[in-house]
């Protein structure tokens, strides 16, 4: 049986519990169905079930108050106990996302994530609990920064998400209770239309994550950028890979992340040098990836220097 989730997540006070509520109780969302709501923090508001749609009833509550009790077994047992058809989740902002993500029973799905961010407080959780805000914004289908000034820019809260994660819709609620969605265009820093896309150095974690979700619209298109060689024993003399490093969040997730390439003297390049490479990319099945994926076909390799930053980073 399919059990759609609904997942909420944010640090404490950032107005999850108030939107769960008004979730709940608008007759468009909640349609009479029973829901599970699971609450993974406890916040000044506390869920108040009285204006429920189709009645409290309707509605069955329960907590965790340890990450590590999050398993699948306990979980399926809630519902089934609640004879719930819908889930709602409430997650612990210290908490990581993959914890809930790799406990979902069989077939729990989430249908939908939104983040909630008190925008008076965002700056200073990125400043010093990065890790974690990266944790909250790499997977939501949605933004949205509460507590917003009337005149505060919304250019640093706007980076501050597509640093992260470029799909995202972002929007802001202010103080006076008024809403605008995030209308800040992202035009990509290189220009895709060139005859020769030429990939920025400081850019290269920005163009490696569009290509990667967007292979499409790089099918056939001639790049340059600058990488470097990887061999492995198993890749025939004409195969290598280029690429460079990229942090994500910290120093702990810091990743190779090459393309495969096909070049003539590959096996001539020497592994770990920096070269800047042209060449042309098709969107193809390789051995090297899960189906098809981003081949490039190496024109020209130049010896290059090692950036002053030779990690790449999306910030």
């Amino acid at each position: 049986m399919e059990m759609p989730v609904y997942l909420f997540t944010g640090f404490l006070e950032a107005g999850k519990t108030t939107i769960i509520e008004e979730s709940l109780a608008d007759k468009s969302f909640n349609c009479g169905e029973r829901w599970l709501v699971i609450l993974c923090e406890e916040g000044e508001v506390e869920l108040d079930l009285s204006k429920m749609a189709h009645g409290e009833s309707k509605v069955t509550v329960a907590t965790f108050d340890e990450e590590q009790k999050i398993t699948a077994d306990r979980l399926s047992a809630l519902q089934k106990r609640a004879k719930a058809e819908r889930v709602i989740i409430e997650y612990n902002g210290m908490w990581n996302i993959q914890t809930l993500y790799d406990n979902l029973p069989e077939g729990w799905f989430v249908n939908e994530e939104l983040c909630l961010i008190d925008a008076t407080t965002a700056m200073a959780y990125n400043a010093n609990m990065r890790q974690l805000m990266f944790d909250k914004l790499q997977s939501p289908a949605m933004v949205i920064f509460n507590r917003m000034e009337k005149d505060a820019d919304q250019m640093p809260f706007h980076k501050l998400v597509r640093a992260v994660n470029r799909r995202a819709g972002i929007g802001y609620e202010y103080k006076d209770g008024s809403f605008v969605p995030d209308t800040i265009e992202d035009p990509l820093p290189y220009d895709l239309n060139a005859p020769v896309v030429k990939i920025p150095d400081r850019d290269y974690a920005v163009w490696y994550s569009h290509m990667s979700e967007n292979m499409d619209q790089y099918d056939g298109k001639t790049v340059r950028f600058l990488g470097v060689i990887a061999r492995s024993n198993d890749m025939d003399t004409k195969t290598m890979a280029v690429g460079r490093q990229i942090m994500t969040c910290c120093a702990a997730d810091i990743a190779y992340r090459p393309l495969i390439a096909r070049y003539p003297k590959a096996a001539s390049c020497v592994n770990g040098s920096w070269v800047t490479v042209t060449g042309k990319l098709k969107v193809e099945p390789s051995p090297y990836y899960d189906g098809p994926g981003p081949v490039l076909y190496v024109t020209s390799v130049t010896p290059a220097s090692e950036p002053e930053n030779p990690v790449a980073t999306y910030y």
